[in-house]
């Protein structure tokens, strides 16, 4: 293959995808000086992390190399600690862990096979039983707190707190679905990566359907079908990796940890033409 080939076809992916992103740091107040500032410290820690010479010690020098920055400037970078929002992430998990648990688990459903309205307190089928399952030592009331917050949950008239929402989908906190930007557009991307650089029977999933000349009209009734089917979806593949999760089963035996999952997304924009037929 031609390295100019791969360079431009490189190129021009790498602005696409960007693109959307600089949208949201130009909406957010992120200019040019510190997004390259955010890019180089990214730089220098896949450098280091991830392209070290088998059974040798990962050097500055090394990773000058490879990233061509300073040495100087790599290790001003190295010597940062790496940025990561625990406190969002863990917010994000504990709250979808407890949502997934309540449509999946057939104990907290009621009659038609549905998440049942639960009562607060209880040892079985109550809210508090439910956190208990599903996100361990998490106090019910910080659960449930969170959940309000985010308008998952409300209370019926009997004291009981009903479902709102089948997903976890932040409604109000933008600092929570920026942190999913980040979160969820790397695991596509290392998918990407991972099936460029596999054998064809090593591949991961990845799939897509598009047409570019759905009438205006019509797209509001095909949108509540593809999120319809797609929930349904989900919910069904979260049952089967529930089953193989030691935390959410703990007969499940066996050595070393994966994580694994998979994402649905739904798009829609203007195409360059529009046209009437």
């Amino acid at each position: 293959m031609d390295s100019n080939d791969t360079d431009n076809t490189l190129q021009a992916a790498v602005i696409k995808l960007i693109k959307p992103l600089i949208r949201v740091l130009l909406r957010n107040g992120i200019s040019f000086g510190v997004f390259a500032e955010w890019v180089k410290r990214a730089f220098v820690e896949v450098a280091h992390d991830e392209f070290g010479i088998p059974n040798k010690k990962q050097t500055t020098t090394r990773v000058s190399t490879l990233t061509g920055l300073t040495r100087k400037e790599t290790q001003r970078l190295l010597d940062q600690p790496h940025c990561e929002d625990a406190v969002l992430s863990k917010r994000y998990n504990r709250a979808a862990r407890v949502i997934s648990a309540w449509v999946r688990e057939k104990a907290f459903h009621d009659g038609r096979g549905q998440p049942a309205a639960l009562p607060f307190d209880g040892d079985e089928k109550s809210f508090s039983a439910l956190v208990k399952f599903a996100s361990g030592d998490i106090t019910p009331r910080t659960i449930l707190d969170e959940l309000e917050r985010l308008n998952v949950v409300s209370y019926q008239g009997n004291n009981r707190i009903r479902l709102l929402s089948r997903a976890y989908i932040p409604q109000t906190d933008s600092l929570e679905k920026i942190a999913i930007l980040g979160t969820d557009v790397a695991d596509l991307i290392k998918t990407i990566d991972h099936n460029i650089t596999c054998t064809p029977e090593q591949s991961l999933l990845q799939r897509k359907v598009s047409y570019d000349n759905i009438p205006d009209d019509l797209v509001a009734n095909l949108h509540a079908k593809v999120v319809k089917k797609a929930q349904a979806a989900l919910e069904d593949m979260d049952r089967a990796m529930a089953k193989c999760d030691r935390d959410a089963n703990p007969k499940v035996k066996g050595v070393g940890r994966k994580r694994v999952g998979i994402g649905i997304y739904y798009f829609e924009d203007d195409t360059d033409e529009n046209t009437e037929s």
